[in-house]
């Protein structure tokens, strides 16, 4: 049972850093270890036992995103509803992977085609889910799915820019954000 225990013990200070790390890299990209280990609440020895590297960390990093962006994708449950209910569930999902988008955004993180296949690639249900909104209606057949994919990675980037620059609340920039795509993929 003790290595239950360390295990779990490990696994949890392990996600504390990665956690703490994502937020304090998405508000100070250059920001040192010793900012994420106290963000973590543990010392910079027990950082580097986990991530003896900062290249350790990133590779953590872009794991983890990579994850997040999974999980949002299925909560947002793009196989259910019209397309357009999909498209806005989907963009309500990544708003709040707010710190994750800005590593992204940022280019802190990395991601390869193979993690953007994984997660929010322009990958077969995301194509479905834009051709169910051309043919129940709510999706402007003229806008192809890669165009939608591109356009809801502006839109949440200029959010999260918008919150950050114009003081907004994250709410009021996710409106917009709903707005903007509702009004540009709707059928006219």
């Amino acid at each position: 049972m003790t290595d239950i225990q360390e295990s779990g013990s490990r696994t949890r200070t392990r996600q504390a850093i990665v956690d703490a790390a994502i937020e304090v890299l998405a508000r100070n990209p250059a920001a040192p270890l010793g900012d994420v280990a106290a963000a973590a609440n543990v010392g910079r020895t027990t950082l580097h036992r986990y991530f003896a590297e900062r290249a350790d960390l990133s590779a953590a990093l872009r794991a983890e995103a990579v994850d997040r962006l999974r999980q949002a994708t299925e909560r947002a449950c793009v196989a259910d509803g019209t397309g357009a209910a999909a498209i806005r569930r989907l963009c309500q999902e990544y708003f709040d992977l707010g710190d994750v988008l800005s590593l992204i955004f940022n280019e802190q993180l990395l991601l390869t085609d193979a993690d953007w296949q994984q997660t929010a690639g322009c990958d077969a249900e995301f194509v479905e889910m834009v051709e169910r909104g051309h043919h129940d209606g709510t999706v402007d057949p003229e806008l192809p799915a890669s165009w939608i994919q591109s356009l809801i990675w502006s839109q949440l980037y200029a959010g999260w820019s918008y919150i950050g620059e114009q003081g907004v609340s994250r709410h009021e920039a996710l409106r917009l954000i709903l707005r903007s795509i509702e009004g540009a993929v709707s059928v006219r």
